[in-house]
């Protein structure tokens, strides 16, 4: 078979004449080798920071000391760990200089005047799944990497010690060795697994508290039935049947608005007051995001030839009805999911 390029014959090395190929200064095999394992280290350091954009550039941090210290590697099996060394150590540098990040907690009267908003860098950001999920794994990893991204879990990965978080993640989500993570933490073995210990306490307690409640996935049937429902009542403006899709006890907050409602009563004031306000319509378009099924939600005004996208809605669905949604109004951290900042009306559009 004929090559084309020099490229061609990377795709084709082994990962140890990759390894040693980049080490003797060849950018072309150090790019094909840190390929594979882009992906993988921008979910770690998404779920390490909460934040899409800082986790983006985390990566690219790594990279260039990966290849600034690409001498210092002693081992080429031990490439990817090598790697998540450098990007758990440049996340807990990270962590040190910036705020927590997490969702509004205060609970708010739909019918007062609204909250100043209060922007980032204190909430969480939004995750495209198609960042997360490589198609060629089993289904059941990808339900598994679907629960660790969730904004259940990554809330409370925010009442970790930037330490524990990176040994709860390092030792329980990418299963390293306790003996690796200490090294790698520069931290004794017993402090290690004292860290996780603490970390497994907080994160069990945070579930017993918490009403923010990991989604179960739902045969696909049926999710798409519930789906289908929802964006149709949705452009219908229809409240009550909105509402009916969800949970007695359903919570809704909407960042960087510092507050949150819950139950049926309060979310259908805040649509009725807030959303579905007269002259507007609506148009959604779907996409999945921290392991939900999700929307972009796009809104103009009577006369407009266009919608323009407002949020990002992020639906916990939990049985046959909707538990939670996270709507996020930062328009700029869309850019991810492929979403257009507007989309052309149709003939017959009618106001809500």
């Amino acid at each position: 078979m004929r090559m084309r390029g020099k490229e061609s014959l990377m795709n084709i090395l082994p990962q140890t004449a990759l390894v040693l190929a980049a080490q003797a200064g060849d950018q072309a095999a150090f790019e094909t080798l840190v390929r594979a394992y882009r992906r993988e280290l921008l979910v770690h350091c998404y779920r390490m920071l909460g934040s899409l954009s800082d986790a983006e550039d985390l990566v690219q941090e790594t990279l260039l000391r990966a290849w600034e210290k690409r001498a210092t590697l002693t081992s080429s099996e031990a490439y990817r760990a090598w790697l998540y060394r450098i990007a758990t150590n440049l996340c807990l540098n990270r962590l040190r200089s910036v705020s927590l990040r997490s969702l509004p907690s205060e609970i708010y009267d739909p019918s007062s005047p609204a909250p100043k908003r209060v922007q980032e860098p204190v909430w969480l950001e939004p995750f495209p799944d198609e960042l997360l999920i490589d198609p060629q794994s089993d289904p059941e990893d990808q339900a598994l990497r679907q629960e660790q991204i969730s904004l259940a879990f990554l809330v409370a990965l925010q009442h970790l010690t930037p330490a524990q978080r990176a040994v709860l993640l390092l030792r329980e989500v990418l299963e390293w060795k306790a003996s690796e993570v200490a090294e790698w933490l520069d931290l004794s073995v017993p402090a290690v697994n004292s860290a996780l210990q603490r970390a497994r306490q907080t994160l069990h307690q945070r579930s017993q508290e918490n009403g923010i409640k990991t989604p179960v996935a739902q045969p696909r049937p049926q999710l798409q039935h519930l789906l289908d429902r929802y964006m149709t009542l949705w452009q219908q403006a229809d409240v009550p049947g909105l509402v009916a899709l969800l949970r007695e006890d359903a919570w809704l907050t909407m960042p960087p608005l510092p507050a949150w409602v819950q139950g049926r009563t309060d979310i259908a004031t805040l649509l009725q007051l807030r959303i579905f306000t007269p002259g507007k319509q609506w148009r959604l378009l779907p996409t999945r995001a921290n392991g939900c099924p999700a929307f972009g939600l796009y809104w103009r005004e009577g006369g407009e030839d266009s919608y323009q996208i407002s949020s990002l809605w992020v639906l916990g669905v939990e049985g046959e009805q909707i538990g939670s949604i996270v709507v996020f109004l930062d328009v700029a951290s869309f850019t991810a999911f492929g979403l257009p900042f507007t989309i052309e009306g149709e003939a017959g559009d009618q106001e809500a």
